[in-house]
């Protein structure tokens, strides 16, 4: 039989590096060409060459469907980087490789006349057979010897068809070599009749899969894996939502506290997603009124993102809320805290803020763990309160945390946030500084919501690697 119609052409060009599309449309473009070559070939069925050429072409159409397809899966969701990656893997897969023909490239054929039972396979079988020329073809009585059990049932069934139906050939079968490799193959075949109209013998183009289907089962399975991991993110990242907004205060807008009297705070307070928003992490803020009449302020972030985060952050807030409504102060409260992220199952640090107001002398309380002072605003000015002491929760065993005390006047503000405002990298004195900056612009807020809008009007529309929060209290007459 007549070697490879290709063999004595140059290589295809690898295609230029560009977009997903730019391959998708040179796909295209070489399977009409090839189309157009199988549709204007005319093959005598007497002819070998002439059906090993139609066979070729059949085979070259398949592969470039095949493409397409891959690459119409490709372009669905693609970065560009990932384009760039697409297209150096097929660069690579189209540049011609020195050496003898790989798995994926070789293509033998047989044909097997019915009248004189001679058999002629080509070069390239015995190859991929595994078998040496010298001990001549197989017999279709004999191939089924080498083929895999579980598809002797199949080939036996293509054949038969073909023989006796006049049906042509094209499926696959497996079958194991002698030297114990099995490998799959592409069969496509035809019968030739005698003048007669019976069946006188019967070729086929046989082509080595092997390398291609364990590539396909690989790709539906990283696939499949990719399917399964999306589902559990969107999963875990549709819980850590409901868990988020379940534990943070129901309430929206403005709120004062304590309920009445003077020296109330109006308080509001917002949560700025990360720039993907995919990142729920562990960021939280709250008021709440005590029994005595005092006020909790606090804001507070836990490392990591997702539902382990907003659980941690869930259990911690609630200690937070039981604590402070049972008299704790600030300080002693933090050293709690602390204690019970080193207790967690899942090790943990976080970085909080914790305020106690008492509105009868205007006096603010106040603890951190590793966390950004608060930021008071009075008369038009800025600055950050003297910070006492205090480690990030859960980096010391038995770390104690100071206290800080202060008067406040009537119409001071105050602003708590956690440090993901700004995009990743920015120091913290910038970040305060901005903060600082928007002095003039409070003075004009006639309510804690109006302030808390300037914030967010000036942080809000940066790229946060984090998800941040802000609570602005401004203290009544």
């Amino acid at each position: 039989m007549p070697s490879h119609l290709f063999a004595d052409r140059p290589a295809p060009q690898p295609p230029e590096r560009g977009t997903v599309d730019a391959l998708i449309t040179q796909t295209r473009r070489l399977r009409g060409g090839v189309d157009a070559v199988r549709r204007d070939a005319l093959v005598d069925d007497d002819d070998p060459q002439g059906r090993w050429q139609r066979a070729l072409c059949d085979l070259a159409v398949h592969q470039l469907d095949d493409l397409g397809s891959h690459l119409d899966q490709l372009r669905e969701g693609l970065t560009a980087e990932e384009e760039d990656a697409a297209a150096l893997a097929v660069e690579n897969a189209f540049r011609p490789e020195p050496g003898p023909a790989t798995p994926l490239s070789r293509v033998g054929s047989a044909e097997w006349n019915l009248l004189t039972d001679a058999v002629s396979w080509s070069e390239e079988l015995f190859e991929i057979f595994g078998r040496p020329p010298a001990s001549g073809g197989m017999s279709l009585d004999e191939l089924p010897a080498v083929v895999h059990d579980d598809d002797q049932a199949l080939l036996t069934s293509m054949v038969t068809s073909c023989l006796v139906d006049g049906r042509p050939i094209d499926g696959e079968f497996r079958i194991v070599r002698t030297d114990g490799d099995v490998r799959t193959l592409h069969m496509m075949g035809e019968p030739v009749l005698d003048a007669e109209g019976c069946t006188a013998s019967m070729w086929a183009v046989l082509r080595d899969v092997s390398e291609l289907r364990r590539t396909q089962h690989a790709v539906r399975e990283s696939r499949d894996s990719l399917r399964r991991q999306r589902h559990i993110a969107q999963t875990e990242h549709r819980l850590a939502v409901e868990l988020q907004e379940a534990v943070l205060p129901p309430w929206r807008g403005s709120l004062r506290l304590p309920h009445g009297g003077p020296g109330a705070l109006d308080i509001a307070a917002h949560y700025l997603p990360s720039s993907s928003s995919a990142l729920i992490g562990g960021d939280w803020y709250d008021a709440l009124q005590l029994p005595d009449g005092a006020s909790l302020l606090t804001v507070g972030d836990l490392t990591g993102h997702g539902v382990t985060a907003t659980g941690a952050m869930a259990m911690l807030l609630g200690a937070l809320r039981g604590m402070a409504v049972a008299g704790i102060g600030p300080a002693a409260l933090m050293g709690h805290l602390n204690q019970l992220l080193e207790t967690t199952v899942q090790p943990a640090l976080g970085s909080a803020v914790c305020c106690r107001y008492e509105p009868a002398g205007r006096t603010l309380s106040w603890s951190r763990a590793g966390h950004p002072a608060p930021l008071l605003f009075r008369d038009g000015t800025g600055r950050a309160l003297g910070a006492p002491d205090g480690v990030l929760l859960g980096a010391t065993h038995g770390a104690s945390y100071g206290q800080a005390e202060i008067t406040l006047h009537a119409g001071d503000l105050l602003v708590l946030h956690t440090d993901g405002l700004t995009r990743q990298g920015t120091p913290d004195e910038a970040h305060r500084r901005r903060l600082l900056a928007l002095a003039p612009l409070f003075d004009g807020g006639r309510t804690a919501q109006d302030c808390v809008r300037m914030i967010v009007e000036e942080f809000g529309e940066h790229e946060r690697a984090d998800d941040a929060c802000v609570l602005v209290a401004r203290i009544g007459s």
